[in-house]
């Protein structure tokens, strides 16, 4: 008796286990793309931001201040529409782990109903045929 409720208990830990490091991986793996995407925004942000900042610096005139404050308009539209972009990738990429994670947690509730009724179905079986 006390073997077959430790090798039960042990076989739970290890099911335990095993979910919590699909789980962990699932995390970092979005974790992983949420800061690729960030960092590649802030790459490009950064290019277009210090290519507005040495034509800035080169502006002699009233006619390139006008077209430089045009261009800074647009580059700050440009980054916004980028911002909103990767908040929107970033949104997917989180749902779409969410939902992993709620799949794991699905398999995990179904192995412990299964886990549980087995004993359960094999004690009225073996009551049944007394």
């Amino acid at each position: 008796m006390t073997q077959q409720l430790n090798s039960q208990v042990f076989a739970y830990a290890k099911q335990l286990a095993d979910s919590a490091f699909k789980a962990q991986s699932l995390a970092l793996k979005g974790l992983e793309k949420v800061a690729e995407l960030q960092i590649k925004a802030l790459e490009k942000q950064a290019e277009v931001t210090s290519s507005f900042i040495t034509e800035a610096f080169e502006t002699r005139d009233a006619d390139g201040l006008r077209a430089l404050w045009e261009k800074g308009t647009a580059v700050s539209r440009e980054n916004a529409e980028r911002a909103v972009a990767v908040t929107q990738e970033i949104i997917a990429v989180t749902q779409k782990t969410a939902e992993s994670l709620n799949a794991l947690v699905q398999e995990q509730q179904q192995a412990a109903n299964d886990a549980v009724a087995a004993p359960v179905a094999a004690v009225k079986k073996a009551a049944a045929g007394k």
